[in-house]
Order: structure tokens, then C-alpha cells, then sequence
């Protein structure tokens, strides 16, 4: 049983095998005269069948080459460097219009500063040692401290008074009054 099983497997392949190489020689071949189109009954064109359902008209090329005419000779070289013609000289008065400033002129642009303080002021706190101010910053983290310290290594606390505190950086630079906001 295996015997025919494998006998009837070698026939497949060798059947294929063939139709393999019959399509390969007939798709090399542009597919004139293959088995597919002599057996659907189809014949090459003849020549002079092709001739006459040729819609193209009869081109005279001889009307192509009467047309042609001579060039003229260039009159400039753009390799050549030349000074450009000087233009017509005026005659007459020169008339300029006046220039009309509407106003002063605009400010100078401004000079980036320091960033501004980004601290809330959220409160004062009276203490036997004196008041100390209390800040926020934009992650949520409460700083307080008294007049003369240094908040957050950053910003340095120069006044509190009772509705704003006094900060600026701690190199000197950017002063700025913070208003309290309570929150």
C-alpha cells in the first residue's frame, strides 16, 4: 500500500515537473504559439491585416523638414562679463517724497530679565523668635522662614509685612513682591 502511495506521488511530481517547464519556455518564448492559445483557435495576425486596420494616416515628413529655418547668430554671451547699459538721463526737477514720522519711535525691546519667583505666599507666623513667612512652590512643598534666610537654597526672604512678602533670588538679582494669597 505505501508502494503505490509513493509511485502515485512520483507521477504527481513529475507531472508537475512538466507543466513547470512547458510554462516556463512558453512565458520565455512571449507566449506565441503556446498550447493555451492553439488550442483556444487563435492564429498570429498576418502582417497585412495589420496594415489595414492601421488608423494612422499617411505622415509626409517631407512637409517636417521645409519648415526649417536658420538660427540668427547669438548676440550676447552669458559667460562674458559686461557692464550693464547707464540709463536714460532725467530731465527736469527730481521729486522725492517727503518722509512722514507719525509719532516717537518705538521702544528699545526689553532685556530678558530673571524668571519671576514661582513661591506662594500662604501665610505669616508670629513666633516668641519673630515672624516667620510661609511659601509653597509649584510641587507643593512648604518653605518658611524668617527675614534674611534662604528659602530652598534658591531665593532669599528680605521682608514680610502683613499682606506681602519681599523675595529675590539669592545671588541679589530679580527682586520681586509676593502678595499673600492663602491658598
Amino acid at each position: 500500500m505505501t508502494t503505490d502511495r509513493t509511485s502515485g506521488r512520483m507521477v504527481l511530481l513529475a507531472a508537475l515537473a512538466v507543466m513547470f517547464v512547458v510554462g516556463l519556455v512558453a512565458w520565455r518564448s512571449g507566449g506565441a504559439g503556446t498550447p493555451a492559445t492553439v488550442a483556444a483557435g487563435a492564429t498570429p495576425a498576418a502582417p497585412a491585416a495589420a496594415e489595414k486596420a492601421s488608423p494612422v494616416a499617411d505622415v509626409r515628413l517631407e512637409l517636417l523638414q521645409s519648415g526649417q529655418r536658420e538660427l540668427d547668430e547669438p548676440t550676447r554671451n552669458p559667460f562674458q562679463f559686461k557692464t550693464r547699459a547707464a540709463a536714460p538721463a532725467q530731465t527736469g526737477p527730481r521729486f522725492t517724497a517727503p518722509v512722514i514720522i507719525s509719532g516717537p519711535p518705538p521702544p528699545p525691546p526689553a532685556v530678558p530679565g530673571p524668571r519671576p519667583i514661582a513661591l506662594k505666599f500662604i501665610g505669616v507666623l508670629e513666633t516668641s523668635q519673630g515672624r516667620l513667612a510661609v511659601f509653597k512652590d509649584a510641587s507643593g512643598e512648604i518653605f518658611n522662614g524668617a527675614e534674611g534666610d534662604v528659602l530652598d537654597g534658591r531665593f532669599q526672604l528680605l521682608k514680610i509685612n502683613p499682606e506681602s512678602a519681599d523675595v529675590a533670588y539669592a545671588d541679589g538679582r530679580g527682586r520681586q513682591t509676593i502678595r499673600l494669597s492663602g491658598q
